[in-house]
């Protein structure tokens, strides 16, 4: 399914970027090795872009979750979103580098119960955050207690809906087309 942009922006692609635009969309191509789509709508407006990827690599980096944990949560955060470009790419990374098992995976993508307890939990979780915009309720905020999580943890789950909130608003806008890279976990 091709979605209509809601918003007539170009890509704001490195040869056409100045000031900050540039800096940072040379700075995640120096990292990444290619410059993502979804970065380049961003870049219309440096503030969303630096504020995504400084979200990103702080929930990344502090948030208390293994890497099969993080893109559990990314993943649930963009499916709730229907966000079409995050769950491909999340879904290559949950793959190739995330270590998220392969059913696991494949009820992530479909809103299924997964086979792993604590994944599973951390799905609810962050769906139960996202559908109730930050109030799940005590009974929710419990039950990922229960399953060995934190007070630290309930906070990264914020700290990636905001993240999650720049790129996933920006792909609705901009229907940003995914990159061939994650093109083979796009969602139809």
């Amino acid at each position: 399914m091709t979605r209509e942009p809601l918003l007539k922006m170009s890509p704001t692609t490195l040869d056409v970027a100045d000031g900050e635009a540039k800096e940072l969309l040379s700075g995640a191509k120096a990292r990444l090795g290619f410059l993502p789509n979804m970065y380049t709508y961003m870049a219309n407006l440096p503030g969303v872009l630096d504020g995504y990827l400084s979200t990103y690599e702080a929930f990344r980096e502090t948030a208390g979750f293994t890497p099969a944990e993080q893109e559990t949560v990314f993943l649930t955060i963009s499916r709730v979103n229907g966000c079409t470009y995050c769950t491909a790419a999340h879904s290559m990374i949950a793959d190739k580098k995330s270590g998220v098992p392969a059913d696991s995976l494949a009820a992530l993508r479909n809103g299924g119960d997964l086979p792993d307890a604590k994944l599973d939990a951390v799905a609810k979780f962050t769906e139960a955050m996202v559908v109730s915009r930050g109030n799940p309720g005590k009974e929710a905020v419990d039950a990922f207690l229960a399953a060995g999580y934190g007070e630290k943890q309930v906070l990264g789950v914020v700290l990636a809906i905001a993240c999650k909130t720049f790129s996933n608003y920006v792909n609705h806008l901009a229907a940003t087309p995914v990159d061939d890279v994650f093109a083979p976990y796009k969602v139809e």
